[in-house]
C-alpha cells in the first residue's frame, strides 16, 4: 500500500514546516497549498485521505473550504490553526471538520489524530465499497448478498437457500460467461462431472422468479456449449 496522502494548507508555510516535516518522517506524503480558492479545487480533485487546514487563509476562508468541500469530499479534515476560541472550534466541527487543534500543540497528538482519522476514512471507505459489491440493483430487481433477499418490484422473492447462491454469483458476473464447471465448482466446490442437472434445473426455477420468460430469457441467457450469462442492463439488450 502506498503512503497516506495529507493536503496540508496553510498561507504561512514556516508555520507548518516543521509539522510538515515531521509528518513526512512518518511516513505520510504531505503536499502544502498557501491558496485557499486553489486547496478547494485541489481537494475536490486528488482527493487526499486527510486535509490539515489553517482557518483563516487567502483567497478563500478555512471555514468556507470545508463547508464546500463536504458535498463531494468524505475524507478526514482537521483544522490546525492559531484561532483558539471556543466559537471558533464550534463553527469547524459545524462545518464539517472532523477535528480541531490549536497550533503549538505537540507533533506527536497531531500525528495521532492524522492517524486515527485517516484509518475512520480507509474504514469508511472500504464498508461504503463493501455495502456495493453487496447489494446489486438491475432496473426493479434487487438482490442483496447481506440479507440474502431478493425483490422484484417490491414484491420480495421465494428463493431457496441453493437457488440464492447461484443468482448471487451469476448476479455479481453480470456480462461475464459462466460455463457449467465454474458454477458447479464455486458452489459445490467439488468438480463437475458433466451429469449433475442441478444447476440447469436452479437456472429454469430461477427464472419466472426474477421476471425472466423462461422460453426466451433475457435475464439470464444459456449459452450454447458454454454456459450461462447474466444480462445487467437490459435496457442495453
Amino acid at each position: 500500500m502506498g503512503k497516506k496522502r495529507i493536503l496540508m494548507v496553510d498561507s504561512r508555510p514556516e508555520d507548518v514546516r516543521k509539522l510538515r516535516e515531521y509528518l513526512i518522517n512518518n511516513e505520510y506524503d504531505v503536499d502544502l497549498e498557501t491558496d485557499g480558492s486553489k486547496a478547494l479545487k485541489r481537494i475536490r480533485e486528488e482527493q487526499p485521505h486527510l486535509v490539515l487546514m489553517e482557518v483563516d487563509l487567502e483567497g478563500e476562508s478555512g471555514l468556507t473550504i470545508c463547508k464546500l468541500c463536504r458535498k463531494d469530499y468524505d475524507g478526514g479534515i482537521l483544522f490546525y490553526t492559531h484561532r483558539d476560541s471556543e466559537i471558533d472550534q464550534v463553527l469547524g466541527l459545524d462545518m464539517g471538520a472532523d477535528d480541531y487543534l490549536m497550533k503549538g500543540t505537540g507533533h506527536r497528538l497531531v500525528l495521532a489524530r492524522c492517524q486515527s482519522l485517516t484509518r475512520r476514512a480507509e474504514r469508511g471507505r472500504r464498508l461504503e465499497a463493501r455495502r456495493h459489491t453487496e447489494r446489486l440493483e438491475f432496473d426493479d430487481l434487487i438482490i442483496d448478498n447481506t440479507m440474502r433477499e431478493a425483490w422484484l418490484g417490491q414484491e420480495q422473492i421465494d428463493l431457496t437457500s441453493a437457488e440464492f447462491d447461484l443468482l448471487w454469483l451469476l448476479s455479481s458476473h453480470a456480462g461475464q460467461i459462466l460455463t457449467r464447471e465454474e458454477i458447479f465448482s464455486r458452489l459445490r466446490g467439488i468438480e463437475y462431472d458433466g451429469q449433475d442437472r442441478s444447476v440447469d434445473v436452479r437456472v429454469s426455477r430461477i427464472r419466472p422468479k426474477v421476471g425472466d420468460d423462461p422460453v426466451h430469457p433475457r435475464r439470464i441467457k444459456t449459452v450454447r456449449s458454454k454456459g450461462y450469462l447474466f444480462v445487467g442492463d437490459l435496457s442495453k439488450h
